[in-house]
């Protein structure tokens, strides 16, 4: 595990301790796209599938580390993260442990968020995250997410 992926699962585990009792582990921080792992067993539902409460956290806690960490990088230390919105959905059911992957958006998105923030001291950022059935190439869940980030 990278540093990075290390730092954030520490901070997950520290400040949001629901991630504990998901059992949620960042796979990897490579190339600003983040994955983390939701195993089944803590976050099943009655039909022996992944609760779609898991899955909604385990979507947005992707796109919350992912910006986390982009925003690390940038040296950016000054703001706070939340979730303004969010819109999902459930195509597949996840039958086993949940890999939930969160991508950079396009270069000149980033450039104008970041500028945002640096000039008013709030911006918003749309994340998309999906989630996977561990080795499964489908995504079963999709998520976009609305990120503000405000000093």
């Amino acid at each position: 595990m990278s540093s990075a992926s290390q730092y954030l699962q520490d901070v997950l585990h520290q400040d949001i301790p629901l991630t504990r009792e998901m059992d949620m582990h960042v796979l990897d921080w490579e190339q600003q796209r983040l994955r983390l792992r939701l195993p089944l067993e803590p976050n099943v539902n009655h039909k022996s599938t992944m609760f779609g409460g898991s899955l909604y956290c385990g979507a947005v806690l992707a796109g919350w580390g992912w910006l986390h960490l982009r925003l690390r990088e940038a040296g950016i230390d000054d703001g706070h993260i939340v979730i303004q919105e969010g819109t999902i959905s459930y195509p597949l059911p996840v039958t086993g442990a949940a890999i939930a992957v969160c991508e950079a958006p396009e270069e000149k998105v980033w450039k104008r968020f970041v500028s945002t923030y640096q000039r008013y001291g709030r911006a918003r950022l749309s994340l998309h995250t999906r989630i996977f059935n561990e080795n499964a190439e489908l995504p079963a869940v999709v998520f976009d997410g609305q990120y503000v980030l405000h000093r």
